[in-house]
């Protein structure tokens, strides 16, 4: 009789999971990650700056740079124009306003001040511009009734002719000095100044033309 043998198959053999080299390739997982994260925060933090430093510079361009304010005469509205040519003389009264034009990002507060009409550099009249405020970015109007009257020029002016010729040419000054405030951190001293050129239509009674520098 036959012997039966049993071959039984000896069990595959399991390998050992290597510890050591699965926990050093996480750790080098998780330390890529968070030097991932580091970077991306680094450069957050860059581009931060950089927006700060944009952001300054235009407030330091456009808002902290104080500007000089200016000042202009408004339209003319005559009340009574006369003129004598042979005499010669003539007189005039009119409103207008003084505009006084604040392009800052902040209040310009000047002094009282006068504005001074002229022919040919002699005065023949002048307006009281009160103290006051300009705001921030604005125009501040101050209505004004002038008086002229040609008693002051010397006989030797031109006056005679210009009257015959149906025009009057005057001039008109004024300076307001005072201060701008911006923020309330910065004040700096600014004077503005006008000059004005008027011609007067005396056939017409009216503003023939009005230009300011």
């Amino acid at each position: 009789m036959a012997e039966k043998y049993n071959h039984t198959q000896p069990a595959p053999v399991q390998q050992q999971p290597r510890n050591g080299e699965d926990q050093s390739t996480t750790f080098q997982f998780q330390d890529e990650i968070k030097r991932e994260k580091r970077m991306k925060l680094y450069k957050y933090i860059g581009i931060f700056i950089v927006f700060q430093i944009i952001i300054l510079t235009v407030f330091g361009l456009m808002v902290m740079k104080v500007k000089t304010p200016k000042v202009r005469l408004g339209a003319i509205n005559i009340q009574s124009l006369n003129s004598v040519p042979a005499t010669p003389s003539f007189d005039a009264s009119f409103t207008t306003q003084i505009r006084v034009k604040n392009p800052n990002w902040g209040p310009f507060k000047f002094d009282a001040s006068t504005a001074t009409f002229s022919y040919q550099g002699v005065p023949v009249g002048q307006v009281v511009i009160p103290k006051s405020k300009a705001r921030m970015r604005s125009t501040k109007k101050i209505g004004v009734t002038v008086s002229l009257n040609s008693k002051a020029l010397p006989s030797s002016s031109d006056l005679g002719s210009e009257l015959k010729s149906g025009v009057l040419t005057l001039s008109s000054q004024a300076k307001l000095s005072g201060k701008v405030e911006i923020m309330a951190v910065t004040k700096k001293n600014k004077s503005a100044q006008m000059d004005c050129a008027i011609v007067f239509d005396l056939s017409r009674k009216a503003i023939q033309a009005l230009q300011c520098k």
